[in-house]
Protein backbone atom coordinates (compact mmCIF):
# COMPACT_ATOMS: atom_id res chain seq x y z
CA UNK A 1 0.00 0.00 0.00
CA UNK A 2 2.87 2.38 0.76
CA UNK A 3 4.32 1.74 -2.72
CA UNK A 4 0.90 2.24 -4.35
CA UNK A 5 0.14 5.48 -2.50
CA UNK A 6 3.58 6.90 -3.32
CA UNK A 7 2.96 6.25 -7.03
CA UNK A 8 -0.53 7.73 -6.88
CA UNK A 9 0.70 10.90 -5.14
CA UNK A 10 3.25 11.39 -7.92
CA UNK A 11 0.44 11.19 -10.45
CA UNK A 12 1.87 7.99 -11.93
CA UNK A 13 -0.21 5.04 -13.15
CA UNK A 14 -0.03 1.92 -11.02
CA UNK A 15 -1.50 -1.54 -11.38
CA UNK A 16 -1.54 -3.64 -8.24
CA UNK A 17 -3.09 -7.03 -7.52
CA UNK A 18 -3.99 -6.89 -3.86
CA UNK A 19 -7.70 -7.73 -3.99
CA UNK A 20 -10.10 -5.97 -1.68
CA UNK A 21 -7.30 -4.55 0.45
CA UNK A 22 -6.33 -2.18 -2.35
CA UNK A 23 -9.93 -1.48 -3.34
CA UNK A 24 -11.07 -0.71 0.19
CA UNK A 25 -7.98 1.33 0.99
CA UNK A 26 -8.10 3.56 -2.08
CA UNK A 27 -11.80 3.80 -2.88
CA UNK A 28 -13.31 3.59 0.60
CA UNK A 29 -10.89 4.84 3.24
CA UNK A 30 -9.87 8.17 1.74
CA UNK A 31 -13.34 9.28 0.54
CA UNK A 32 -15.00 8.11 3.77
CA UNK A 33 -12.70 10.42 5.73
CA UNK A 34 -14.29 13.26 3.75
CA UNK A 35 -17.96 12.25 3.38
CA UNK A 36 -18.50 10.03 6.41
CA UNK A 37 -20.00 6.89 4.91
CA UNK A 38 -19.43 4.55 1.97
CA UNK A 39 -23.05 5.14 0.88
CA UNK A 40 -21.77 8.43 -0.59
CA UNK A 41 -18.77 6.83 -2.34
CA UNK A 42 -18.73 5.91 -6.03
CA UNK A 43 -16.01 3.77 -7.62
CA UNK A 44 -15.65 4.10 -11.41
CA UNK A 45 -13.91 1.13 -13.02
CA UNK A 46 -12.86 1.42 -16.70
CA UNK A 47 -13.17 -1.85 -18.65
CA UNK A 48 -10.68 -3.12 -21.21
CA UNK A 49 -13.25 -3.20 -24.04
CA UNK A 50 -14.15 0.45 -23.45
CA UNK A 51 -17.07 0.12 -21.07
CA UNK A 52 -17.32 1.36 -17.52
CA UNK A 53 -18.61 0.00 -14.20
CA UNK A 54 -20.00 2.38 -11.58
CA UNK A 55 -19.92 0.71 -8.18
CA UNK A 56 -22.18 2.61 -5.82
CA UNK A 57 -21.76 2.52 -2.06
CA UNK A 58 -21.51 -0.61 0.05
CA UNK A 59 -24.04 -3.37 0.65
CA UNK A 60 -22.96 -4.62 4.07
CA UNK A 61 -25.71 -2.72 5.87
CA UNK A 62 -28.48 -3.65 3.41
CA UNK A 63 -29.96 -6.58 5.41
CA UNK A 64 -30.54 -4.41 8.49
CA UNK A 65 -32.00 -1.63 6.36
CA UNK A 66 -34.48 -4.01 4.70
CA UNK A 67 -35.35 -5.56 8.09
CA UNK A 68 -36.20 -2.12 9.45
CA UNK A 69 -38.21 -1.32 6.32
CA UNK A 70 -40.30 -4.48 6.67
CA UNK A 71 -40.88 -3.93 10.40
CA UNK A 72 -41.23 -0.14 10.57
CA UNK A 73 -41.85 1.08 7.01
CA UNK A 74 -38.68 3.19 7.08
CA UNK A 75 -35.87 2.64 4.55
CA UNK A 76 -32.68 4.38 5.61
CA UNK A 77 -30.63 3.22 2.62
CA UNK A 78 -28.70 6.23 1.27
CA UNK A 79 -28.80 6.51 -2.55
CA UNK A 80 -26.31 9.37 -2.89
CA UNK A 81 -23.72 7.20 -4.65
CA UNK A 82 -26.41 5.79 -6.94
CA UNK A 83 -27.40 9.30 -8.00
CA UNK A 84 -23.73 9.96 -8.72
CA UNK A 85 -23.64 6.78 -10.80
CA UNK A 86 -26.50 8.13 -12.94
CA UNK A 87 -24.40 11.20 -13.69
CA UNK A 88 -21.31 9.18 -14.61
CA UNK A 89 -23.38 6.93 -16.88
CA UNK A 90 -24.73 9.97 -18.70
CA UNK A 91 -21.21 11.40 -18.97
CA UNK A 92 -20.11 8.11 -20.53
CA UNK A 93 -22.74 8.46 -23.27
CA UNK A 94 -21.71 12.08 -23.76
CA UNK A 95 -18.01 11.18 -24.13
CA UNK A 96 -18.37 7.97 -26.14
CA UNK A 97 -21.19 8.92 -28.49
CA UNK A 98 -21.22 12.72 -28.42
CA UNK A 99 -24.75 12.64 -27.03
CA UNK A 100 -25.68 16.27 -26.35
CA UNK A 101 -28.87 15.46 -24.45
CA UNK A 102 -26.86 13.18 -22.16
CA UNK A 103 -24.59 16.15 -21.39
CA UNK A 104 -27.52 18.37 -20.44
CA UNK A 105 -29.04 15.61 -18.30
CA UNK A 106 -25.67 15.01 -16.61
CA UNK A 107 -25.09 18.71 -15.92
CA UNK A 108 -28.55 19.00 -14.36
CA UNK A 109 -28.00 15.80 -12.37
CA UNK A 110 -24.79 17.22 -10.88
CA UNK A 111 -26.60 20.40 -9.85
CA UNK A 112 -29.36 18.31 -8.26
CA UNK A 113 -26.86 16.19 -6.34
CA UNK A 114 -25.02 19.31 -5.14
CA UNK A 115 -28.27 20.78 -3.76
CA UNK A 116 -29.18 17.47 -2.13
CA UNK A 117 -25.83 17.33 -0.30
CA UNK A 118 -25.84 21.03 0.59
CA UNK A 119 -29.27 20.61 2.20
CA UNK A 120 -28.24 17.32 3.88
CA UNK A 121 -31.32 15.56 2.51
CA UNK A 122 -30.30 11.97 3.02
CA UNK A 123 -32.13 9.32 5.10
CA UNK A 124 -32.34 9.52 8.86
CA UNK A 125 -32.26 6.47 11.12
CA UNK A 126 -35.80 6.57 12.56
CA UNK A 127 -39.37 6.43 11.20
CA UNK A 128 -40.76 9.92 10.72
CA UNK A 129 -37.42 11.25 9.50
CA UNK A 130 -36.62 11.55 5.80
CA UNK A 131 -35.99 8.12 4.29
CA UNK A 132 -34.86 6.77 0.92
CA UNK A 133 -38.15 7.65 -0.73
CA UNK A 134 -37.97 11.25 0.40
CA UNK A 135 -34.36 11.45 -0.72
CA UNK A 136 -35.42 10.31 -4.20
CA UNK A 137 -38.15 12.96 -4.25
CA UNK A 138 -35.70 15.77 -3.52
CA UNK A 139 -33.19 14.52 -6.09
CA UNK A 140 -35.90 14.34 -8.76
CA UNK A 141 -37.26 17.78 -7.74
CA UNK A 142 -33.84 19.42 -8.07
CA UNK A 143 -33.09 17.54 -11.30
CA UNK A 144 -36.37 18.65 -12.90
CA UNK A 145 -35.82 22.25 -11.75
CA UNK A 146 -32.31 22.24 -13.23
CA UNK A 147 -33.58 20.89 -16.55
CA UNK A 148 -36.39 23.44 -16.63
CA UNK A 149 -33.95 26.26 -15.85
CA UNK A 150 -31.35 25.46 -18.52
CA UNK A 151 -31.50 26.80 -22.08
CA UNK A 152 -29.03 24.48 -23.80
CA UNK A 153 -31.73 21.99 -24.85
CA UNK A 154 -35.17 23.46 -25.55
CA UNK A 155 -36.91 20.08 -25.80
CA UNK A 156 -35.75 19.01 -22.34
CA UNK A 157 -36.56 22.43 -20.94
CA UNK A 158 -40.13 22.30 -22.26
CA UNK A 159 -40.56 18.70 -21.08
CA UNK A 160 -39.66 19.51 -17.48
CA UNK A 161 -41.19 22.96 -16.98
CA UNK A 162 -44.51 21.56 -15.75
CA UNK A 163 -43.09 18.68 -13.60
CA UNK A 164 -40.60 21.08 -11.96
CA UNK A 165 -43.39 23.49 -11.04
CA UNK A 166 -45.63 20.70 -9.71
CA UNK A 167 -42.83 19.03 -7.72
CA UNK A 168 -42.01 22.35 -6.04
CA UNK A 169 -45.60 23.42 -5.34
CA UNK A 170 -46.54 20.05 -3.82
CA UNK A 171 -43.44 19.55 -1.63
CA UNK A 172 -45.28 19.70 1.73
CA UNK A 173 -48.04 17.39 0.54
CA UNK A 174 -45.60 14.81 -0.85
CA UNK A 175 -43.49 14.77 2.32
CA UNK A 176 -46.63 14.35 4.45
CA UNK A 177 -47.71 11.39 2.31
CA UNK A 178 -44.30 9.81 2.89
CA UNK A 179 -44.55 10.39 6.65
CA UNK A 180 -48.03 8.83 6.73
CA UNK A 181 -46.56 5.59 5.33
CA UNK A 182 -43.82 5.39 7.96
CA UNK A 183 -43.98 3.70 11.35
CA UNK A 184 -45.95 0.63 10.27
CA UNK A 185 -44.88 -2.70 8.70
CA UNK A 186 -44.30 -2.87 4.94
CA UNK A 187 -45.79 -6.03 3.47
CA UNK A 188 -43.56 -6.98 0.52
CA UNK A 189 -43.73 -10.79 0.85
CA UNK A 190 -40.11 -11.64 1.47
CA UNK A 191 -36.55 -10.36 1.43
CA UNK A 192 -34.74 -11.98 -1.52
CA UNK A 193 -37.78 -12.36 -3.80
CA UNK A 194 -40.35 -9.77 -2.73
CA UNK A 195 -43.67 -9.37 -4.54
CA UNK A 196 -42.92 -6.63 -7.08
CA UNK A 197 -46.44 -5.17 -7.02
CA UNK A 198 -46.44 -4.94 -3.21
CA UNK A 199 -42.92 -3.55 -3.26
CA UNK A 200 -43.98 -0.84 -5.72
CA UNK A 201 -46.88 0.14 -3.46
CA UNK A 202 -44.58 0.29 -0.41
CA UNK A 203 -41.89 2.31 -2.18
CA UNK A 204 -44.32 4.71 -3.88
CA UNK A 205 -46.75 5.78 -1.12
CA UNK A 206 -47.18 9.35 -2.38
CA UNK A 207 -50.03 9.50 -4.89
CA UNK A 208 -49.21 13.13 -5.58
CA UNK A 209 -45.62 12.34 -6.55
CA UNK A 210 -46.67 9.27 -8.54
CA UNK A 211 -49.10 11.31 -10.64
CA UNK A 212 -46.45 13.92 -11.44
CA UNK A 213 -43.82 11.32 -12.37
CA UNK A 214 -46.20 9.14 -14.38
CA UNK A 215 -47.31 12.13 -16.45
CA UNK A 216 -43.78 12.97 -17.65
Amino acid sequence: MRFTVEKVRKGEDVIAVTGNVLRDYLTDLFPILEVGTSAKVLSIIPLLAGGRVSEAGAGGSAPKHVEQFIEQGHLRWDSTAEFTAITTALRFFEEKYGDKKAKVLADASEIALTKLLANKQWPGRKPGELDNRGQHYYFVKYWAESLAGQSEDKDLQDKFLKPAKELSENESKIIEEFKAAAGKPANINGYYFPDEDKLSVAMRPSKTLNNIIDAI
